[in-house]
């Protein structure tokens, strides 16, 4: 009879587990990035304060990037549950530089991550929706 009780608390546990999981993720591919965001990026160099304007269609990113240090480019990246990845590439007098951003979205309207540069810096970033 014991073994029964076991058995079937164990049964209830994983899908009390397997549900409280499932919500979470639910929860997070509700946030929908689309729209404008004012960064504050950090680096070794300096600062900045770009805008990213970005469209979000399931996991796929597309949008547009927009600052005084790097100018303006056309972005891709991706979505999957709270992660967040987009890149870029820009002409940095006369050098190809492809930028990477890589972060977590802390909520509907705030996201956190690194920067990296081509490989030639990195820094930190904030961004909250406008």
């Amino acid at each position: 009879m014991t073994r029964k009780y076991v058995g079937i608390l164990c049964v209830l546990a994983m899908t009390v587990a397997f549900t409280s999981t499932r919500a979470t993720a639910q929860q997070a591919a509700k946030i929908d990035v689309s729209g404008k965001w004012a960064f504050s990026v950090q680096t070794d160099a300096g600062t900045g304060t770009p805008t990213v304007t970005l469209k979000q269609d399931g996991e796929k990113l597309t949008g547009h990037y927009s600052s005084a240090v790097l100018g303006e480019a056309d972005l891709t990246g991706t979505v999957k549950a709270k992660d967040i990845k987009f890149s870029f590439s820009v002409d940095a007098q006369g050098t190809a530089l492809q930028v990477t951003y890589t972060g977590t979205i802390e909520d509907k309207d705030s996201i956190k991550g690194t920067v990296d540069l081509g490989g030639l810096g990195s820094g930190t970033f904030t961004a909250k929706r406008q």
